[in-house]
């Protein structure tokens, strides 16, 4: 592909939002925060709608209370905001951690990880449903029925800030990102809103209402693991890599396929062997 001849076909300008919603003094509402409440507290009031409703699940009994969704949202946010922030640290930028350790802690300077946001998820799921008596994998299969709108937020966010933008492209809608060179680029960053958020979303409320697969645990946890994966490999062909990492082999492989593979593995496993539990094993 000729970069020189990509700049006059950009037919998209770059909308110059600010990513900071208001300040007041040293404080400072962005977009990118607000995605993540946002998304958290949807994923709250969804979950709860969802084991209020007993014909989704098996033998017409929800696995948890509506409260118990009250006191887990704490250990959600910990889970996403800790897994999510400690999983860049290892997966994507170790080096420069382990050189600056108290950047860590920096989080208004960006760095979060899905991975690691969803791994600390699951493991606060696990304890938490452990603690409570409740089916570990429908713990999973509620909250995975929740999570694509939160993830559309963070990427509509990502895409206001002008980072994690797309590669090069001759595309009628490239975009010339303020911080990716003069060349027209992949909106990667809506292209992952789309597919992570609002079809895998709607993929779920099919699974969830239409095939009541919420009635089979882990089959629902399933389809978004694996879902998400599918979808971040296919975007990754699109997406510039970090500048830090680059492509890990032949120029096209990145660190968000090696990430994402596995999960389209475990999600398959999971929706194959998923079985209606005995009446015994979802009373409560």
């Amino acid at each position: 592909m000729n970069h020189d001849l990509l700049l006059p076909l950009a037919a998209l300008p770059f909308p110059q939002i600010d990513p900071v919603i208001v300040q007041i003094g040293p404080l400072a509402v962005h977009w990118y925060g607000v995605g993540y409440i946002v998304g958290i507290l949807f994923a709250w009031w969804y979950a709860k709608r969802l084991v209020a409703t007993p014909r989704l699940w098996a033998h017409d009994t929800p696995p948890m209370r509506p409260s118990d969704l009250d006191d887990f949202v704490v250990w959600a946010a910990l889970g996403v905001v800790l897994g999510g922030r400690l999983g860049y640290v290892l997966f994507y930028d170790f080096q420069r951690y382990l050189a600056n350790p108290l950047d860590i802690l920096a989080v208004w300077q960006g760095g979060m990880s899905f991975h690691g946001g969803m791994l600390g998820t699951i493991l606060a799921m696990a304890l938490f449903a452990r603690a409570r008596g409740i089916n570990v994998w429908s713990m999973l299969d509620t909250i995975a029925a929740t999570a694509p709108v939160g993830l559309g937020l963070v990427r509509l966010a990502n895409f206001i800030n002008g980072e994690l933008w797309g590669r090069p492209t001759d595309m009628p809608w490239g975009m010339v990102f303020p911080t990716g060179g003069p060349l027209p680029r992949h909106p990667s960053q809506l292209y992952e809103a789309a597919l992570e958020g609002l079809v895998l979303f709607l993929v779920l409320r099919f699974l969830t209402h239409s095939r009541l697969k919420l009635r089979t645990p882990r089959f629902v946890g399933g389809a978004f693991v694996g879902g998400y994966g599918l979808a971040r490999i296919f975007v990754e062909f699109f997406r510039e890599p970090d500048a830090h990492i680059g492509y890990l082999a032949g120029g096209w492989l990145t660190m968000g396929m090696v990430l994402s593979l596995p999960m389209v593995l475990v999600g398959l496993w999971a929706m194959t062997t998923a079985r209606m539990p005995a009446r015994a094993h979802v009373e409560r």
